[in-house]
């Protein structure tokens, strides 16, 4: 969990952007503890769906942004597997 500065917090709070890693971490986290609040609290099955939808915004994010960006890197410079892929 990121505890950044209150004052940062109430910027993040009053919906202005992340400027660091740990500054969406915790945009992130108030967002999914709003969505938990809403919901009723906390069960098994809240949380499995919370989990699974980072989850998936997770890989789709690395699907869509990173592997790009990775492969880009490889043809600049150079593989680093020698195997066969």
């Amino acid at each position: 969990m990121p505890y950044i500065a209150p004052e940062d917090r109430a910027r993040l709070d009053r919906g202005e952007a992340p400027a660091s890693a740990g500054e969406l971490n915790y945009a992130i986290t108030r967002l999914v503890d709003a969505y938990m609040e809403r919901a009723g609290g906390i069960r098994y099955a809240r949380l499995n769906e919370v989990v699974g939808a980072l989850e998936c915004a997770k890989l789709e994010l690395y699907r869509r942004l990173a592997a790009p960006y990775e492969d880009e890197k490889i043809r600049e410079n150079g593989d680093v597997y020698r195997s066969p892929g």
